[in-house]
């Protein structure tokens, strides 16, 4: 019997020539990732161990959930800044971006290595074959005094996507029918593979956000099988080695799920769970205060690019304020240099530079009690951007975008 990529990945780490789901690995950390809101704890305990971490090459940081908005939050960058001095670690992004895709961009990942992340969405890089999973505070003060960490082997729930994705329906609203299939517990302390023709043919930009949103099915990881666009991207960020990896082909699956792209339509996940998906031809048209493009699951180039096409030429409906954040730098001087950010603005756009935005509820974009949001990022559930009384849709950024311009959740077919 062969072995999923999970298994492959978890096999090589611990040594062994083969692992089975259930059976418990310690193995060596590749990547630790820390954000600027899981600092405190880390910080403060390892202080008292009065030792150095156990590699700086391998620890990064990054301010990715909202600017210093408070004296609290100042701290916080404050001593990331010396921490990361004090130790010798190269790896801090005070720029802002999900760390996810910095990471990416920066060539610490590549297939096959094992990355740990104190951000549920660390699982946004098991689409180049990392097996790239979410950790808590304590565990990762774990590894920063060790290197290492124990983990299960988790099952594999396998999606073929076959078919041709139809114009206008995008990586989200593909995700978002799989959570709909599952339900957002229906992949806990499991893998995800996604699979088939459809995700073959999708660029690196569409695979992180079906490898991202199954951290919405509650997936330890979500992998994606190393390919020929898999390799033309990390030969553009990095020289280091990696392998081919793709699962075995008589590999055991706890279930394979077949999916037809060309059937599918856009998909709006309602209130107030991301798994309570519906086509959104069946939800009554929703008027919205609110319409936000960015995050993990919506501010890649090709998310901006998608918004653009719609709003170019068009104005944003003046009972709606739309939020666009370019997920990070770089993708923001693309973005500039490609004309997009002008679109944006033209049509009334409120641009902001690569964090998470309103999609943490922490700073710029959180709604008043009765508002309605319609977001590309990940999750809706209460008071997740603001009052416990909002509603927040998620959508596709090309539903988003012609949301934006209607000012009723809007279909964006019609925009292509």
């Amino acid at each position: 019997m062969g072995s999923t990529l999970a298994e492959k990945i978890l096999a090589k780490k611990a040594g062994r020539k083969s692992v089975k789901p259930g059976e418990i690995v310690e193995v060596d950390v590749d990547v630790a990732s820390q954000n600027e809101l899981t600092t405190e704890l880390v910080f403060r305990e390892f202080k008292r161990f009065n030792r150095p971490v156990w590699d700086p090459d391998k620890i990064t940081m990054s301010v990715c959930h909202f600017p210093s908005s408070s004296v609290a939050q100042a701290t916080n960058v404050k001593n990331m800044r010396e921490f990361s001095k004090e130790q010798g670690i190269k790896g801090f992004f005070p720029q802002g971006g999900p760390l996810s895709e910095v990471l990416a961009e920066n060539g610490y990942v590549v297939p096959g290595i094992l990355i740990v992340g104190t951000d549920s969405h660390t699982v946004t890089d098991g689409a180049f074959g990392a097996f790239a999973t979410a950790i808590g505070s304590t565990e990762m003060l774990g590894v920063f005094l060790t290197g290492r960490i124990w983990l299960k082997v988790p099952p594999t729930i396998k999606f073929v996507v076959d078919g041709e994705l139809p114009t206008g329906v995008m990586a989200k609203d593909l995700v978002l029918k799989m959570i709909s299939i599952i339900g957002s517990s229906g992949a806990n302390y499991k893998a995800v593979e996604f699979a088939g023709e459809t995700v073959r043919n999708m660029e690196m930009d569409g695979r992180e956000v079906l490898a991202s949103m199954s951290a919405e099915m509650g997936a330890k990881v979500g992998l994606i099988g190393v390919d020929e666009k898999t390799v033309d991207y990390l030969k553009k960020v990095t020289d280091s080695p990696f392998d081919r990896l793709q699962a075995d082909d008589d590999a055991d699956y706890e279930k394979v799920i077949p999916i037809d792209a060309a059937q599918l339509e856009p998909m709006l996940a309602c209130p107030h769970n991301p798994g309570n998906v519906k086509p959104l031809k069946e939800v009554e048209p929703v008027k919205i205060n609110q319409a936000f493009i960015g995050t993990c699951t919506g501010g890649r180039m090709e998310d901006m690019r998608a918004a653009a096409r719609v709003l170019e030429g068009k104005r944003v409906h003046p009972d709606v304020s739309l939020i666009i954040i370019p997920g990070t730098p770089q993708i923001y001087r693309q973005a500039l240099d490609e004309g997009v950010i002008h679109i944006f603005t033209k049509a009334g756009a409120i641009v902001e530079y690569g964090n998470c935005g309103p999609c943490l509820g922490n700073h710029q974009g959180l709604l008043a009690a009765g508002e309605v949001c319609i977001s590309a990022a990940n999750r809706n559930f209460p008071g997740r951007m603001g009052s416990s009384e909002a509603k927040v849709y998620l959508a596709s950024p090309g539903t988003v975008a012609a949301s934006a311009v209607e000012g009723v959740i809007t279909d964006p077919r019609k925009y292509y």
